[in-house]
């Protein structure tokens, strides 16, 4: 039982998961990738895969909304321009999720080095996007049908580097500057954990005591992480964000094609 299971992790255990997910907050309300820091922390302490899945998407549901309300709160995030992107991404992450409890991942994540290492040399060697001019220019609606539901449903069914995705997606496809990318990337990031969370929820896939304890801290993280990246602009979002899709790359390349 999961409660069982919690009241077996001793207070040290603890107070190391709190501040990995504090830490996991803070680098995921910047560049994405905060699921790589918590999930193996999750394994390391003991709980069985299906609860560590359902746990991280509790706490990261409370990361991700923090992030998501800071940028909305500054007025980097308009939901009125995203309205298909919110709508697509909550129906996939909730197939995805479903998906997740019989479907096999293990192509999908052997696939997934290669797709995030793409990520990091677009931003490494490609030219970064300057501020628009107007700050309402129109966002096409159609093309986040398909970015919405694919995101989404990759969400659900594994979630690692989801918000690297969103961010470099974004820039490709909307006239975004990296700081409001990251605004969408968060956002987005929040429907498809929260909707992915319901399911785990339904199944009873959550270890509730856990997921609070680090959901508190990975809010801490991703409030101060979310107020660094806007105030740092660019300029300082870049290097972390390639400094994270690179460790990122490394870490599957070995669990998924190495190990």
């Amino acid at each position: 039982m999961p409660f069982a299971l919690e009241l077996a992790i001793d207070p040290g255990t603890l107070a190391i998961l709190a501040l990995v997910a504090f830490i996991a907050g803070f680098i995921d309300a910047i560049a994405g990738g905060g699921g790589l820091l918590t999930i193996p922390a999750l394994l390391t302490a003991g709980l069985p895969p299906h609860l560590v899945l359902g746990t991280n998407k509790l706490c990261a549901t409370f990361g991700s909304g923090t992030a998501a309300l800071t940028f909305y709160r500054r007025k980097l995030f308009d939901p009125g321009q995203w309205r298909n992107a919110l709508l697509a991404t909550l129906i996939g992450a909730l197939l995805g999720a479903i998906v997740a409890h019989w479907m096999p991942a293990a192509w999908l994540n052997q696939m997934l080095p290669v797709i995030v290492f793409a990520c990091g040399l677009y931003l490494l060697f490609g030219r970064m996007p300057e501020a628009p001019a107007e700050q309402d220019l129109p966002i096409a609606r159609g093309r986040q049908w398909p970015q919405g539901l694919g995101l989404g449903l990759y969400d659900g069914v594994a979630g690692p580097g989801t918000g690297a995705f969103w961010t470099v997606s974004s820039l490709l496809m909307y006239p975004l500057d990296l700081v409001r990318a990251s605004g969408v990337a968060r956002t987005m990031n929040f429907v498809s954990n929260a909707a992915a969370l319901a399911v785990f929820i339904a199944f009873g896939q959550v270890a509730w005591v856990l997921g609070l304890s680090m959901g508190a801290a990975l809010m801490v993280g991703a409030f101060l992480g979310a107020r660094t990246a806007i105030k740092g602009g660019s300029k300082f979002i870049r290097p972390v964000f390639i400094t994270v899709v690179l460790a990122l790359t490394a870490r599957l390349v070995w669990q998924h094609w190495v190990a």
